[in-house]
């Protein structure tokens, strides 16, 4: 210890001071050459990321962009489909509906006094009304059935008035006669007030309906008087072995054509496209679809853009995946699906070059920041240089200064702060803020930190352990929600040991602790069984209880001895009326009447059944309606199953053919039906115990992605006691 000016130096001091001016000079050299050298680093490294970003951007752009697109398009076009078939199926029901009538007044005209008939009248023009035409030469007087179907006036004006989508409905008569109604009384009359013939036999929806015999829709046809496009849905009438005439209805296009003009953007649009390939309804000015006459419009399937023609002809047999075209010269993403009512199809398109839109701003955005931020390292960059050289001065300077005021306070604190740590260490006593510490330079800092982290290490203690216990109740709730899931299902099998006319098996392997999907089956009384196959949309908590609530509802409309279509139509409207998450259902059900086994089914947008036959299994292509909770006022219709004893059938959710594996392929239908009939030889359990190995074997350790759930039930025939005995 020496005295220097009257102060003690040496010790801590003397080596508090060199340390300091030591570490300072050292570090000071080493952040020079390290900021050189990282700042060369840094340049290099930017420069590349930028690249390497900027095709991630691109490449993650384009994949979202095509994902998007692909689940989006294909199944908005999909829902479009449904809803015009339905309303092009009203149309035919309705059009079948004057077949019937006008056939049966036809057949009993002798026995029915003559309906009034009236000429056009001007006076009612916009005002549904009844009215006779013929053709030139033709007395309507004279017509022997003309009075007999009069009598369908005021159920033609009833459709009329109450359809928003029928324009007109009439029927043509083989002697050049024709009775209708419309609001178009006024244009029948030429510019001297005469009345204008009618060439009602050589009108498109009369030869139409004459030539094929059975239901007919034309294309885009001018009105005979209006001169307005629109489509015409006939049928005809034939008595005797001879076809005395033709019922037909006009159909509004424009009100049928709003949800397509809703789809017309900058970025793609639809349109509906008829049995010969010609657009129907389309937005305005959509070039290369154009609305025209049936006798002008193009068939798109015959165009010299092959792959448009083949992706037509596809469109209007199945629905198609999302397709990539080039139009006139531009590149869509294109989807389709067929109207089975009629025989057309919904085509969706979306500019390709619309959808790189997002990808360009993003890069346009990311080089701007990238140029803006350089500019800014570089000029950060040399004031740093100029501010460090000053800096190194000052830090020397203010550092040998500090040091000697400092280095006397700084070891009696920090031998307490020391010992006091050293306590914590030995009894477990948090570390506590005390006043010698307070010596407002670092070593306060240091204390208080050391005093701040010990009462959040006490906090973070505390927190663990509560987390700790509310995961531990969540995990106990969710393993009692799966224990009540399960439970709510048949779970004992043999379900039904002293039936021997059938054998049933099902299992559920949910995605989560709890799932959506669910199966049932049940005895209504001694001679129907009841099955149930559903998958809910969702997953987890929220699909759980939509299921419970769904199996609820499906189960007690079955018991109420109804209908498969009227179980599922009831259970639509009473998930419609209250549907606030906006939750569906898809639902195959089948009530089999075990003495004959005839089984009749309906199906709400499930996937199709397995049906084996005495040989092997294969996919029953049934009829599907709209998924339940989707839409209300949707009728579902049945089919019926014939079956003989040794048939089988297999339920299942989507969970089995979109099972994935590692590399992203899905298990599908065909593996699936392998092996079904790998094991269609053995029992109900062991053939749903041959799909559950065949999914885990393809699927691997990759992570189910969907509730797995299956039935089968084999009929063995009212007689199967006695085979036994």
């Amino acid at each position: 210890m020496k005295k220097i000016s009257g102060f003690l130096f040496g010790g801590l001091k003397k080596k508090t001071l060199f340390l300091v001016l030591g570490m300072l000079l050292i570090t000071v050299v080493i952040v020079a050459f390290a900021s050189a050298y990282q700042n060369r680093m840094l340049i290099s490294i930017v420069g590349e990321t930028r690249v390497e970003q900027q095709k991630a951007i691109s490449q993650t752009s384009e994949e979202t962009m095509h994902q998007v697109i692909a689940g989006t398009l294909v199944n908005s076009t999909a829902l479009q489909a449904r809803i015009a078939d339905n309303d092009f199926a009203e149309i035919v029901n309705d059009t079948y509906m004057l077949q019937t009538m006008a056939q049966g007044l036809i057949e009993r005209r002798n026995s029915l006094s003559p309906a009034e008939l009236a000429l056009p009248d001007p006076s009612l023009d916009g005002i549904p009304s009844a009215m006779v035409l013929s053709e030139e030469g033709v007395d309507y007087t004279l017509s022997e059935y003309l009075p007999a179907v009069g009598h369908m006036g005021s159920s033609m004006l009833a459709m009329v008035r109450n359809s928003d989508k029928i324009a007109g409905c009439f029927i043509g008569l083989a002697d050049g006669t024709h009775f209708g109604v419309d609001d178009h009384s006024a244009n029948r009359f030429d510019e001297n007030g005469e009345l204008i013939p009618f060439p009602v036999r050589e009108r498109p929806w009369y030869r139409g309906a004459v030539e094929t015999g059975g239901l007919y829709f034309t294309g885009i046809e001018r009105d005979a008087f209006s001169g307005s496009c629109g489509v015409t849905c006939s049928a005809p009438v034939e008595v005797d072995g001879e076809i005395v005439g033709v019922v037909g209805i006009d159909i509004l296009l424009d009100s049928m054509s709003d949800f397509i003009n809703t789809s017309a953007s900058s970025a793609g649009f639809a349109c509906i496209v008829n049995d010969h390939g010609q657009v129907i309804i389309a937005p305005e000015k959509m070039p290369f679809f154009e609305i025209t006459t049936a006798d002008r419009a193009r068939d798109l399937r015959e165009t010299d853009n092959e792959e448009l023609s083949r992706f037509i002809t596809n469109a209007l047999a199945e629905p198609t995946e999302l397709t990539l075209l080039n139009i006139g010269g531009r590149d869509f993403y294109v989807a389709g699906s067929p109207m089975p009512t009629v025989g057309w199809t919904v085509i969706s398109l979306v500019d390709k070059e619309v959808t790189e839109q997002p990808e360009k701003m993003m890069l346009a955005e990311y080089d701007r920041i990238n140029d803006e931020a350089s500019g800014k390292f570089r000029d950060g960059t040399d004031k740093a240089i100029k501010s460090g050289q000053l800096v190194f001065i000052l830090i020397v300077l203010v550092g040998t200064c500090a040091a000697l005021l400092v280095s006397g306070r700084i070891a009696r604190p920090l031998e307490e702060m020391t010992e006091n740590i050293r306590d914590s260490s030995r009894t477990g006593r948090l570390f506590e803020m005390k006043d010698s510490y307070r010596t407002n330079d670092e070593i306060e800092v240091l204390a208080e930190a050391f005093d701040d982290l010990s009462k959040k290490t006490r906090q973070y203690i505390e927190d663990i352990t509560e987390i700790t216990r509310e995961k531990e109740r969540v995990s106990t709730e969710l393993s009692m929600a799966q224990q009540i899931q399960s439970s709510m299902l048949p779970h004992i099998f043999p379900a039904f040991p002293n039936r021997s006319e059938f054998d049933i098996y099902a299992s559920m392997d949910p995605a989560k602790e709890v799932g959506g999907d669910f199966y049932d089956f049940f005895l209504i009384d001694n001679d129907h069984l009841c099955m149930v196959m559903a998958d809910v949309s969702g997953k987890g908590v929220p699909a759980a209880l939509f299921m419970m609530v769904s199996k609820a509802i499906l189960k007690t409309n079955a018991l109420a001895g109804k209908s498969p279509r009227e179980i599922l139509t009831t259970a639509n409207e009473t998930i419609c009326s209250n549907n606030k998450m906006q939750m569906f259902v898809t639902v195959w059900l089948g009530i089999l009447e075990i003495s004959t086994g005839r089984i009749t089914a309906a199906n709400a947008g499930h996937e199709y059944p397995a049906l084996a036959r005495g040989g092997d299994f294969a996919l029953l292509r049934d009829k599907h309606g709209l998924v339940i909770g989707a839409m209300e006022g949707v009728e579902y219709k049945e089919y019926e199953i014939d079956f003989k004893p040794g048939d089988r059938l297999f339920l299942y959710t989507d969970g089995v053919p979109e099972a994935t594996d590692a590399e992203g392929r899905l298990f599908g239908t065909q593996r699936m039906l392998d092996a079904l009939n790998a094991a269609r030889d053995a029992g109900a359990q062991e053939i749903l115990g041959g799909v559950k190995k065949a999914v885990d074997g393809f699927v691997g350790a990759s992570e189910q992605f969907d509730d797995l759930t299956m039935l089968c039930i084999e009929y063995r025939g009212p007689g199967a006691d006695a085979e036994k005995q």
